[in-house]
């Protein structure tokens, strides 16, 4: 059996070509990427359920596959070293970053007005009231799959080694396509799973109905509104300041993604753990606090 080597591939035959390229997926699903967490999390927490969740994710994580699978055909067939261009690598968090925000603007815009009435009647939104009668706007399904196609083409270690090194491994252009597929289901499978848990996450809170759908949008309309103004602005800065924007500090670890602290690591902590999480805690204390003090007050 061939030796698999993860850190640094050279010559793989076509089966250790392959099971390098799922092991590598499964691993890119994992480690903290601004191409991949804090998209799914944003919209698998706005699904504000473990089903949709899921959904979410797939959603992301099929698209981005289909767009490994082409890029590593166009890797087999020697056009790799477009993509490997560093304008183009920056370029792209504008596109990526302005699509963050874009969706987060249609999700505050297209739903109703976030307000609880907790002191009087309101007719129409009530913390008792049922799933079937609160009208929020759900979120589109095709932003995550627009989404995963458009940040697959990110170019860092991972594809790297993909477009490089494995995929070039292929005996012929019918099987060109095959590293970059295998590599966007170990990403599938990991990122589904956490759109699920992000999903179940949102809607096991101790919270009514409408307060789950608040805490949820409210968290996922900011993580894209701010995490894309972030990513936006990083890729201007990639591009007017190049060298600045290769910054890295070495981690001493032998996992492309944490093997150096840089500015795409920062960026998808920062989005997922600041906004993310920090939106999603302090919505649930507030609206819970008030749940509870109306429910004393009865």
């Amino acid at each position: 059996m061939e030796f698999i080597d993860l850190w640094n591939p050279t010559h793989p035959g076509i089966f250790a070509a392959l099971v390098t390229a799922l092991l590598l997926g499964l691993i890119h699903g994992m480690v903290p990427d601004e191409h991949t967490w804090p998209i799914t999390f944003s919209y698998a927490v706005g699904s504000y359920s473990t089903r949709k969740g899921l959904r979410a994710g797939l959603l992301f994580s099929l698209t981005f596959t289909v767009q490994r699978a082409i890029a590593s055909e166009l890797a087999w067939l020697g056009l790799s070293q477009w993509m490997q261009n560093d304008w183009l690598n920056q370029a792209l968090f504008v596109p990526i970053g302005l699509l963050m925000a874009g969706g987060g603007w249609l999700m505050l815009r297209q739903r109703r007005a976030m307000h609880l009435h907790l002191i009087g009647e309101c007719q129409q939104d009530r913390l008792d009231d049922t799933p079937e009668t609160i009208h929020w706007t759900r979120m589109t399904g095709w932003m995550p799959a627009l989404h995963g196609f458009v940040a697959g083409w990110g170019f860092g270690a991972f594809a790297l080694i993909l477009y490089t090194t494995l995929a070039p491994a292929m005996p012929s252009a019918a099987w060109g396509w095959l590293p970059g597929a295998l590599f966007g289901l170990g990403t599938l499978i990991v990122q589904a799973v956490a759109g699920a848990l992000f999903g179940r996450m949102a809607a096991s809170r101790k919270l009514s109905p409408q307060a789950i759908r608040a805490v949820a949008l409210t968290t996922a309309a900011r993580t894209l509104l701010w995490g894309g103004a972030a990513y936006t602005i990083a890729g201007v800065f990639g591009l007017l300041f190049p060298s600045l924007a290769h910054w890295s500090i070495d981690t001493g670890l032998h996992v492309h993604g944490l093997s150096h602290i840089d500015l795409p690591l920062v960026l998808a902590v920062v989005c997922v753990a600041g906004v993310g999480l920090g939106t999603f805690i302090t919505q649930t204390r507030t609206l819970r606090a008030m749940q509870d003090t109306v429910a004393s007050s009865k």
